[in-house]
């Protein structure tokens, strides 16, 4: 590839580095910013070849266009500026930066001093100013070509009351799969092959959400003890899937892997991370947005913006307040929509994201805007709905065409499982979609995303099994062949799998579960990229049946329309119709009772849904039918005898 040698003034829009067939234009934000050099290196990313000064500014856009420029360039930027962190400005020429808009991001972080805008160790912290270079340490972006061939993909659309999600990691999921080719186990073309999409298919899944793709930062702590942030919740660029995740080429492959599921007719959901960046605090790296504009990315204390606002847990907050930073956050997802095809989003800490100036929660208005774009209002949009902020908790405070992560069903179900007193009433709510939270602002079932495990935590085999975490294995004994004791774990896995399957709302299966994965009794596997984390392929006996339970179960549900109701239940007859849409039952078969809803011992419910009041229809207007189906729990620690209705339902 010829060395560009000429720069032209180029365009302010679109940001990032975008080839237009004859040249690729550069476009940069920053308003605090002197001067802004792009450096281009050879094609391994650690020689400098050639610097050029952007000299068009444009409404704070840096801009510029090289003729000679192609695809597989490597590049990244040196931002000129005050550095005064005591007002809040971090620029640093001696350090490389990345492009918060680049498609592509080659190589990886090697920690060292150098990749600080500060001293390390220096008596006075990060107001001193570090002189060192830091390309050599630095990954590069390169300049992509975005054409691909999507021979007439179509999304799914799986409507809300057919979803099932199954929440997989790319690289933990394939790894250790025999049938998969090894040399493309763990990465997106291993997702895609027929092996992986025949286990899905058959489990019954609609939704597969992929833990965080975008490119990531393993923690300087983390490799120095020899770990990796396996789950990649350290985003440091919002446009560029991961590389670590693919063989060669990780925007054409991840292409290819939701082409090919979409053909198979699976949605794929992705888990962003726009709360935070791996940048951390005011002592940690400069990789990208702290040195190309710190004040207009992140926010800061108002009373002292050396210091970062930390309602993520992670050292800093993206301050979505901020024009800009709220620019790159719709311009990234409605990249992945219109460029990388993917049907949604779950979002990490959202809370974080709607937060207004005096810190408290403007849930409202902020989640109502972004999904008023025309293209955001087309996926599906989930919110982990809390961050570690003051007032973070806003479980059921979203509004309409938001679904969010149903914590409550997670700790009522798994409550009531273990045997705990008083729940009955709760239980009922939350197998009927969490109306309660829900309900009176206008939202639908489907706004209850209903779990009882998930990547965070104990796996479920892990759950019945340890009573506390056992994290070791992160540098910080409960198996057991007793058979008695084995079949009572395996049976409470079923429970809490047939509970969730048979709950209105939408189930979300964590990958592997289905297969009675195991952790160890690891509860933070963040860190943990080995066979720990891996899915292990080679079943036993007792696994296999728990797989076949699965896939029965989640086929009911599919099969039967009463499970998965597009509209809340009522408790009584629908207009028109005769019947109860869901009748609550003592064990005796008698309606339960005001008394019996209060009941402290009381462990047992029947859920009689009424087929005959299934009053809903298909796309085309026609009036759904369905059977009666008659649901028993038993939390009691002894069986305990159920009488069929009286009145002939059953």
């Amino acid at each position: 590839m010829t060395t560009p040698s000429i720069v032209w003034p180029g365009h302010p829009y679109p940001l990032g580095a975008t080839w237009d067939g004859e040249g690729v234009n550069f476009a940069l934000y920053s308003a605090h910013a002197t001067a802004v050099e792009l450096i281009i290196f050879d094609a391994i990313g650690r020689r400098e070849l050639k610097r050029f000064t952007l000299g068009e500014r444009t409404d704070m856009v840096w801009h510029g266009y090289l003729p000679e420029a192609r695809p597989g360039l490597l590049y990244g930027y040196r931002v000129h500026g005050p550095y005064r962190p005591e007002d809040g400005h971090r620029f640093n020429p001696q350090k490389l930066l990345l492009d918060p808009y680049a498609r592509s991001i080659v190589g990886s972080v090697r920690w060292s001093d150098a990749l600080y805008g500060h001293t390390p160790g220096h008596r006075r912290e990060d107001l001193s100013l570090d002189r060192r270079d830091s390309a050599r340490a630095m990954p590069k972006c390169r300049v992509i070509e975005s054409a691909f061939t999507w021979d007439g993909d179509r999304r799914p659309n799986v409507p809300w009351d057919e979803t099932v999600i199954y929440e997989l990691h790319v690289r933990g999921f394939t790894r250790r799969h025999p049938d998969i080719p090894p040399a493309i186990r763990g990465t997106y073309a291993g997702l895609a092959t027929p092996p992986a999409i025949d286990h899905l298919r058959r489990l019954g899944v609609t939704t597969i959400e992929l833990l965080p793709v975008h490119t990531l930062v393993d923690e300087r702590m983390l490799v120095e003890r020899g770990l990796r942030n396996y789950w990649g919740y350290n985003t440091i660029g919002y446009f560029a899937p991961e590389a670590r995740y693919s063989v060669s080429d990780a925007v054409s492959e991840f292409k290819a892997m939701v082409k090919t599921l979409h053909k198979a007719g699976f949605e794929v959901i992705l888990d962003v991370v726009y709360n935070h960046t791996a940048e951390g605090n005011e002592l940690g790296p400069m990789l990208c947005f702290r040195g190309i504009d710190n004040s207009a990315y992140y926010r800061l204390k108002d009373d002292n913006p050396r210091y970062y606002v930390d309602i993520t847990g992670c050292g800093n907050t993206l301050d979505m307040r901020h024009p800009h930073a709220f620019q790159m956050m719709m311009d990234s997802l409605r990249y992945w929509v219109a460029d990388m095809h993917v049907d949604g989003f779950r979002f990490d800490l959202a809370p974080a994201l709607g937060r207004d100036i005096r810190q408290s929660n403007h849930i409202g208005p902020f989640f109502e805007l972004l999904r008023q774009d025309p293209l955001l209002a087309r996926v599906k949009l989930i919110a982990e709905p809390w961050d570690l902020g003051e007032g973070g908790y806003q479980l059921g405070r979203f509004p309409p065409g938001w679904s969010e992560w149903n914590d409550r069903y997670r700790d009522i179900v798994r409550s009531y499982w273990k045997g705990d007193s008083g729940l009955i009433g709760e239980f009922a709510r939350r197998l009927t979609a969490s109306s309660d939270l829900y309900g009176e602002t206008g939202r639908l079932p489907h706004a209850s995303i209903n779990y009882v495990t998930s990547h965070d935590g104990f796996t479920l085999t892990d759950l019945v099994s340890y009573n506390v975490k056992h994290n070791e294995a992160n540098l910080e004994d409960n198996p057991t062949n007793d058979p008695a004791i084995r079949a009572l774990r395996s049976r409470q896995k079923r429970n809490l799998l047939a509970t969730l399957m048979f709950s209105q709302g939408v189930p979300m299966i964590s990958a592997g579960d289905e297969m009675g994965r195991s952790q160890q009794g690891n509860n933070n596997a963040y860190c943990q990229d080995n066979e720990l984390s891996w899915i292990d392929w080679k079943l036993d006996d007792e696994q296999e049946e728990m797989l076949a339970f699965v896939r029965r179960i989640v086929g009911l549900r599919q099969l039967h329309p009463v499970l998965r109701q597009r509209r809340f239940l009522q408790g009584r007859a629908p207009p028109g119709v005769s019947g109860k849409d869901v009748t609550w039952l003592m064990p005796a078969g008698d309606e339960m009772t005001v008394v019996e809803w209060n009941q402290d011992f009381a462990r047992c419910l029947g859920v009689l849904l009424g087929g005959d009041a299934f009053d809903e229809t298909d796309s085309r207007g026609q009036r759904l039918h369905d059977d009666n189906v008659l649901l028993l729990f038993n939390a009691y620690h002894d069986a305990i005898d159920f009488r069929l209705p009286s009145n002939g339902a059953c």
